[in-house]
């Protein structure tokens, strides 16, 4: 169970994931080993799955951000299975999710470019024997950065 010195700590480090155990302790008013004991339980209890940097895609030469209704002509586990050995061989696509509702899947997809876009559509999406249609949709502006879970 989390008590709230546990929420408070996990809501600060999704600000800053590099908080010392002592940066931790003095906004917490906490001992340095305190902080950096609940830190670690937090750790090894799965509350805290990773510490990653997040970089800036247009820096990186990402100038398009999309998102991919993907549909199947068939459904089955084979076919599911060899859908997400695909999505996990490509790097532009960054986030992956099955749904409810009209399409099967849900990816969200950082290209340099258009041509980009239309590469991984045609030539490996729609390539997939799985695959059936796509509906991309490409993103004018993020309002809202991906930002911290509620605690």
């Amino acid at each position: 169970m989390l008590d709230s010195t546990d929420t408070r700590i996990l809501a600060e480090l999704q600000k800053n994931a590099q908080l010392t155990a002592q940066q931790l302790a003095e906004k917490l008013n906490l001992s340095p080993s305190q902080a950096g004991r609940r830190r670690q339980r937090l750790e090894s209890d799965g509350y805290i799955l990773s510490y990653v940097a997040r970089l800036n895609p247009e820096h990186m030469g990402l100038h398009v951000q999309g998102f991919v209704q993907v549909h199947l002509g068939t459904h089955g586990a084979e076919q599911a299975r060899g859908f997400a050995r695909l999505v996990n061989t490509r790097p532009e696509i960054t986030g992956a999710w099955t749904m409810t509702g009209d399409a099967d899947y849900l990816l969200r997809v950082y290209c340099t470019d258009l041509p980009a876009l239309n590469a991984l559509i045609h030539e490996v999406l729609l390539a997939h024997p799985s695959v059936a249609r796509v509906h991309s949709q490409i993103v004018m502006d993020q309002l809202k950065q991906d930002g911290p879970l509620p605690t």
